[in-house]
């Protein structure tokens, strides 16, 4: 890990003149030789790109690498703002005690990732103070320091990574942070997000102070990026916005608000859903909306909050989420067959999640007489529940609500003792609610059925 010292790198020339390269966070002149003749470039010292290389952030957000045995000279033009101290897992930047402290937990993700230039593939190298260290801007900000859970991209994260945030988040406010950042990977935010969200609050209760989650992308040292205005955003409303409510607004994602710089949306973690793989304006929230935006100029941001989540709940304690807990999905569709339920049933999961079609419904009648294979989902459906498995109904469909009372089918599947009627928010955030009853009553069915349709922290709100 890269440490955040004042430390001099001493490099011998083909002149077999030694040059200082300042340390990182120095704002610096710099003269190379290339094919065009010698050029002049100037920017901020950041963790090099690889070995043998000078990497500068330049003005407009690129970065730029050398090698070192091309540079004529390196001028110091502005001493790094902020000396940092780094602690095995942990940075924190001192310098300003009247500055809140930002804890950043660190997961991996886009957001901590380059490209590697030997395969062309992005990896996730970046540690917790190198990100720190790319970014200058975050020092007015925050008093930040960085605890690194890991290096994962986010398809590999599992519920005891969420139960290792939740821990993270519970011991960074007993150490007096003002909010929390959690950087993570984007194609699966929405869920840790929901599943922090409903830890903190299920019960009633609210966090200390803001959680916001970010991530990015495009990899951190790509031009067109979007990890530098996500990550001072975040810093910035965990260090100087509003503590939650607990309804609804328990944890919060930041990310562009659509592909052009500037300007970055709060949504609800309850709600919020990936709506395209690439592009850099590609969250939004599911049925709840947006709670408010962030515009961020360099250090300078400013926070507009467009929805009122309501009074304050008493601050309360998180609850883990039980890590046995086995939980099978199925998609509604023409494919659908019995054998196909039957088997996920003889694995015993704890419940079956349903992505349903439409207002909620599965392949489970046959007006024609020449689909056998409706009947027999249904029987198999049937003998799940009959044998004290949950199945809970969401919805495939981007909004709207699961509604079970308009069409007979849907009244069906009621009888049945499928649950879900009223879900409003993305299949991925049931889930986590599915997920967060069971770990609270366990082995009690009845009950998770009788709550189900009470929102417990703003994930369910009357819409049409």
């Amino acid at each position: 890990m890269l440490h955040f010292l004042s430390v001099q790198l001493m490099v011998l020339l083909t002149t077999s003149v030694y040059m200082e390269v300042p340390p990182s966070g120095s704002k610096v002149r710099i003269i190379i030789e290339s094919r065009m003749g010698k050029q002049t470039h100037e920017g901020v010292i950041i963790s090099p790109a690889g070995n043998g290389l000078v990497t500068i952030k330049l003005q407009n957000g690129y970065n730029l690498s050398h090698p070192l045995e091309g540079i004529d000279s390196i001028e110091l033009i502005e001493n790094p703002k902020e000396s940092f101290e780094s602690e095995n897992t942990k940075t924190e930047n001192d310098m300003n005690q009247d500055l809140p402290l930002v804890i950043l937990l660190h997961t991996g993700g886009t957001i901590a990732s380059k490209v590697d230039y030997e395969t062309g593939a992005v990896i996730a190298r970046f540690e917790p103070d190198e990100i720190l260290d790319s970014v200058p801007e975050l020092r007015p900000i925050a008093r930040i320091e960085a605890v690194l859970i890991g290096n994962m991209f986010s398809d590999d994260i599992r519920p005891r990574h969420w139960n290792q945030m939740i821990e993270q988040t519970e011991a960074a406010f007993e150490r007096g942070a003002k909010g929390v950042v959690i950087t993570h990977g984007t194609d699966t935010m929405g869920i840790s997000a929901a599943a922090l969200a409903f830890s903190w609050s299920g019960d009633g209760g609210r966090p200390p102070g803001p959680i916001v989650f970010t991530g990015s992308q495009r990899s951190s040292d790509r031009g067109s990026s979007d990890a530098r205005e996500n990550l001072i955003a975040a810093i910035y409303l965990a260090g100087h916005g509003l503590n939650p409510s607990g309804n609804g607004d328990s944890t919060m994602i930041v990310m562009h608000e659509n592909s052009s710089d500037g300007v970055l949306s709060i949504l609800p973690g309850i709600s919020t859903r990936k709506m395209h793989s690439s592009s850099r304006g590609a969250f939004k929230s599911i049925d709840i909306g947006e709670l408010g935006r962030i515009t961020v100029e360099g250090s300078d941001c400013s926070i507009e909050m467009i929805r009122d989540t309501g009074e304050q709940r008493p601050i309360g304690k998180p609850t883990l989420f039980d890590e046995s807990i086995s939980i099978a999905e199925i998609i509604a569709g023409p494919h659908l067959r019995s054998e196909h339920i039957t088997a996920l049933a003889s694995t015993k999961p704890n419940a079956i999640h349903v992505h349903g079609t439409g207002l909620g419904h599965l392949p489970i009648s046959d007006p024609n007489g020449d689909s056998p294979e409706n009947p027999d989902v249904q029987r198999a459906l049937n003998l799940y529940i009959e044998d004290g498995g949950i199945v809970v109904m969401s919805t495939q469909t981007v909004f709207g609500p699961v509604h079970l009372d308009v069409y007979s089918k849907g009244r069906e599947q009621q009888e049945m003792g499928i649950i879900g009627h009223g879900s409003v928010g993305p299949p991925e955030s049931s889930l986590v609610k599915l997920h967060y009853l069971l770990s609270r009553f366990s082995n009690e069915n009845s009950k998770i059925k009788s709550i189900w349709s009470t929102s417990l922290c703003g994930e369910i709100i009357d819409i049409q």
